[in-house]
């Protein structure tokens, strides 16, 4: 009983002594009152928006206009590929009887080609970064270098090289502005392609028995072929070239096959018809000996 009333006294003195502790009311400063939104500049932001959109309207008016050229620098490459092809086919015409008429009409046809659709393609790309639209006339000047390179070496016997073409083609520019001129890279693929195209001339040589232009020929393709084989691995951007080699050396190898076969088998060919010669029109050797 006594210890209870002890422990009664005691809770009693501590709860008198412990400290009140009276609710705190939330008190609205004003200093701490939010700071009102400030107004936005119309016109600064109208002017940012209309500035971009003048931007992007002179990008995207770039792109249409660029977009357009393309489109005409395609065309004049179809054109230019076309027409080309036929001064091809006219040279490849060409026989002992009609030499010279032939290749006086290819020459005529080359410079129609040159006046009417490569100033075409000059007109549209001289004065501009005409490396962006590379691949869109770059087909059409390939085929261009193959006729000019096609028709030079059956007047002459040589090489028409990338400097002759380039000179060429400075009358149809305009003075005042950067002229356009045919890369190294286009040179190289037309002078590939012309190598299939001295194959077929050789082909048929052969049987108008003009043995000695079908050796200068296969002569011809062969140094061709030797040269690329030591600049090509040296471009940078070769892939194409690399591709056409192999066919170069397909063509290489048909014209040594065919002139290899005459020379070793001569006596097995007839006499050209209507020669009164009774030799055989490929090695100009008597049939008797022959043997």
């Amino acid at each position: 009983m006594f210890c209870f009333l002890a422990l009664h006294k005691i809770s009693v003195a501590v709860e008198y002594m412990a400290p009140k502790f009276k609710p705190h009311s939330l008190r609205f400063h004003p200093s701490a009152a939010p700071s009102p939104k400030r107004a936005r500049t119309v016109s600064t932001e109208s002017s940012s928006s209309s500035s971009m959109k003048d931007a992007f309207s002179q990008y995207a008016d770039y792109l249409n206009n660029l977009n357009e050229k393309r489109e005409r620098v395609v065309k004049a490459s179809r054109d230019i590929t076309m027409n080309s092809k036929k001064v091809i086919f006219q040279v490849h015409r060409i026989s002992k009887s009609n030499r010279e008429q032939v290749l006086e009409k290819a020459e005529k046809d080359l410079a129609a080609v040159t006046n009417q659709y490569m100033s075409r393609l000059v007109k549209e790309l001289q004065g501009t970064d005409f490396w962006k639209l590379r691949r869109a006339y770059s087909p059409g000047v390939q085929e261009y270098v193959e006729a000019a390179t096609f028709l030079k070496f059956c007047k002459t016997g040589t090489l028409l090289n990338l400097d002759e073409i380039n000179a060429s083609l400075l009358p149809l520019s305009d003075p005042s502005l950067e002229p356009l001129q045919i890369n190294v890279l286009d040179y190289l693929l037309g002078l590939a392609d012309l190598t299939g195209e001295l194959m077929r001339l050789a082909i048929g040589r052969i049987s108008e028995g003009e043995l000695e232009l079908t050796k200068r020929i296969c002569q011809f393709v062969r140094d061709i072929y030797r040269e690329l084989t030591l600049v090509v691995p040296l471009m940078d951007d070769a892939h194409d070239i690399k591709i056409k080699m192999d066919t170069m050396l397909q063509s290489v190898v048909k014209i040594e096959n065919a002139c290899f076969s005459v020379h070793v088998r001569g006596s097995e060919y007839i006499p050209l018809l209507g020669s009164n010669d009774p030799s055989t029109f490929l090695l100009a050797v008597p049939d008797d000996e022959e043997l």
